[in-house]
C-alpha cells in the first residue's frame, strides 16, 4: 500500500472516530443548552472564521467559477443539509439509534454511485442492500413505538442526513484532488454560513450555552464540537478523499456507530438492546456484501444483457 494511500486511510478513520464521539456530545448540547439551528449556525460561523484565518497564512489557490459552484453544491450537501438534519434528527433520537442509521452510509454511497456513476449492479450488492434496509426497518419500527425520545421523525431525518452526506462524499471526491483541504473548507464554510445565518441569527442570543448558567461540561462539549468535529474532521475528509476512493472512505463510517454507542452507554445516555444488536448485524453484513461485491461480484445487469 502506497504511503499516500495509508495517509488517506488514517485520515478517514480519524474523521469517523471524531464524528462518532461528536454524537453523544451533540446530544447533550441539544438537551437544553442549544437548539438544532443555533448549534449548526455556531459551527458554520466558527468553521468559516477558523479556515479563513488559516488560509491567510497559506499560499493562495485560485478557484475557477465552475469549481466554486461545485464547492458550493458540496457545501449545501455536506454542511448545510447534512448538519441541519444531523442536529434535528439527533434531537429526536438516541445516540445509539442515530449511529445505527449512520452505518447505512456505505450502502447509500454505493446506491448513488450505481445511479449516477453507472457502477454495475451485482447480486452481492442487491442482497447487501436488502439486508441493510432490513436493519434500518427494525430501527424505524422501534422508533415508532411509544419512546418519545426515539421518534420516527427523528429517524427519517437521520436517513436524510446520511443520504446528503453520501452525496457529499461522491461529489467531493473529484474536486478534492484539485485543491488543498483548507481552500475547500474555507469556501464551503463561508458559503454555508451565508446560507444558514439568516435562518439562525435570531436564535443565537437565545442559546442557553452562552448564558452564565453554562456548565464546564457543556462548554467542553461545545469546544469539542467546534474544534474537533467542525475543524479537524472536516479538514481530514478532503485529505482522505484525495487519496482513497469514495466508497472506501464511506466504509469507515462503520466506526461511528461503534464509537458513538460505546461513548453514549458509558456516560449513561443510552442502552443497547437486542433489537439494536440485530439491526447492527444486518446493516454491517449488508455493508460487507456490497463492498465485497466490488472485488468479487459479477454484474447482474451484464448477465441479463448476455442472456
Amino acid at each position: 500500500m502506497a504511503k499516500e494511500e495509508i495517509k488517506g486511510h488514517i485520515a478517514a478513520i480519524t474523521t469517523n472516530v471524531i464524528f462518532g464521539l461528536n454524537i453523544p456530545a451533540t446530544k447533550s448540547l441539544l438537551s437544553g443548552w442549544m437548539s438544532p439551528m443555533g448549534y449548526t449556525v455556531t459551527r458554520m460561523l466558527f468553521g468559516m472564521t477558523a479556515f479563513w484565518i488559516i488560509g491567510f497564512f497559506r499560499k493562495r489557490e485560485k478557484v475557477s467559477l465552475k469549481d466554486l459552484m461545485m464547492i458550493f453544491l458540496c457545501g449545501l450537501l455536506g454542511l448545510v443539509a447534512t448538519q441541519v438534519t444531523f442536529a434535528v434528527g439527533l434531537r429526536y433520537t438516541t445516540p445509539v439509534t442515530y449511529s445505527l442509521i449512520l452505518a447505512l452510509t456505505p450502502i447509500v454511497v454505493l446506491l448513488l454511485s450505481a445511479l449516477f456513476l453507472k457502477e454495475p449492479v451485482t447480486y452481492y450488492k442487491t442482497i447487501g442492500v436488502l439486508l441493510g434496509l432490513s436493519g434500518s426497518s427494525i430501527i424505524i419500527l422501534q422508533g415508532s413505538s411509544n419512546n418519545s425520545s426515539n421518534t420516527a421523525f427523528g429517524i427519517l431525518t437521520a436517513i436524510v442526513s446520511v443520504s446528503c452526506y453520501a452525496g457529499y462524499i461522491i461529489l467531493t471526491r473529484k474536486i478534492s484532488a484539485k485543491y488543498s483541504p483548507v481552500t475547500m473548507m474555507k469556501w464551503m464554510f463561508l458559503l454555508s454560513a451565508v446560507v444558514l445565518f439568516p435562518f439562525g441569527c435570531s436564535e443565537l442570543p437565545e442559546q442557553r450555552i452562552y448564558s452564565s448558567s453554562a456548565t464546564f461540561t457543556a462548554i467542553s462539549e461545545l469546544i469539542f464540537a467546534l474544534l474537533f468535529s467542525s475543524i479537524i474532521a472536516f479538514f481530514l475528509m478532503p485529505v482522505a478523499l484525495k487519496r482513497i476512493k469514495a466508497t472506501t472512505a464511506a466504509i469507515y463510517a462503520n466506526a461511528q456507530p461503534l464509537v458513538a454507542s460505546s461513548a453514549a452507554i458509558i456516560v449513561g445516555q443510552d442502552f443497547f438492546g437486542w433489537d439494536r444488536l440485530l439491526a447492527l448485524i444486518l446493516v454491517i453484513t449488508g455493508v460487507y456484501l456490497v463492498t465485497q461485491s466490488n472485488k468479487t461480484g459479477k454484474s447482474y445487469l451484464c448477465r441479463k444483457k448476455l442472456q
